[in-house]
């Protein structure tokens, strides 16, 4: 019984430890996977795993190393943030793979890249032919940034000369039944305004919705449990 209690509890500090260091190195460690970021998640998990399942390693031993890998990183994170040069070798760039309309076949063998693999990273843009694409660059996280022709391009407001409209965000104020009270606050509105909002609907209580979300200008939208059904 001691040994499970013994893994649990060095599981719950191995959590604990990789989201403080996970979190101080900011959230592009999630959107924005670089190869070293690659590594650096790898070595993390490699070293709380072996405080998990090698016994003869104290969990110690593995916070103080995994404590000092997270401060060689952020060291790193430094780096690239005030020298230019060293983000080129620690966090690779972007390159083009296509270029007014040709595709750069020397970029696409340097980035390990063949054709299928760029049809399918075009695909994921929203594109499904190299013929409609202008610019492509391939960031350092593998995504494409695509710049179709001009004649493949979204028609924007000032195009079709139509006359500007404001843009707001929608907030979200019940969710799973729960009234989201800071988000209420915000928009400067109450709780005896969302249950009259509420009541016109024919709900009588917070815990019949599974999602209320507030746009200006627009009736408040609401997604009952019972409508998830068919």
């Amino acid at each position: 019984m001691n040994h499970y209690v013994t893994i649990a509890t060095e599981l719950v500090i191995g959590m604990f430890f990789l989201f403080v260091i996970t979190k101080s190195l900011g959230k592009t460690q999630f959107s924005q996977i670089t190869p070293f970021d690659f590594i650096s998640a790898l070595i993390l998990g490699e070293l709380v795993g072996n405080a998990i399942y090698d016994h003869e390693v104290r969990i110690i031993e593995i916070l103080f190393t995994t404590f000092i890998w997270g401060v060689l990183m952020y060291v790193l994170e430094q780096i690239t943030q005030k020298f230019n040069g060293s983000r080129k070798h620690l966090e690779g760039e972007p390159n083009i793979v296509i270029h007014n309309g040709i595709i750069k076949f020397d970029a696409l063998k340097k980035s390990k890249l063949d054709i299928n693999q760029l049809k399918s990273l075009i695909r994921q843009q929203g594109y499904f032919s190299i013929q409609e694409i202008e610019f492509a660059i391939l960031e350092t996280n593998g995504v494409v940034s695509v710049l179709p022709k001009s004649q493949y391009d979204t028609p924007k407001m000032s195009d079709l000369q139509l006359p500007n409209k404001s843009v707001n965000l929608p907030v979200t104020l019940i969710l799973d039944g729960e009234v989201v009270h800071d988000n209420l606050e915000e928009i400067g509105l109450n709780e005896q305004w969302l249950k009259e909002q509420l009541s016109t609907k024919g709900i009588t209580d917070y815990k019949e919705v599974l999602y209320a979300e507030w746009m200006e200008n627009q009736p408040l939208f609401t997604m009952e449990y019972e409508s998830q059904s068919g």
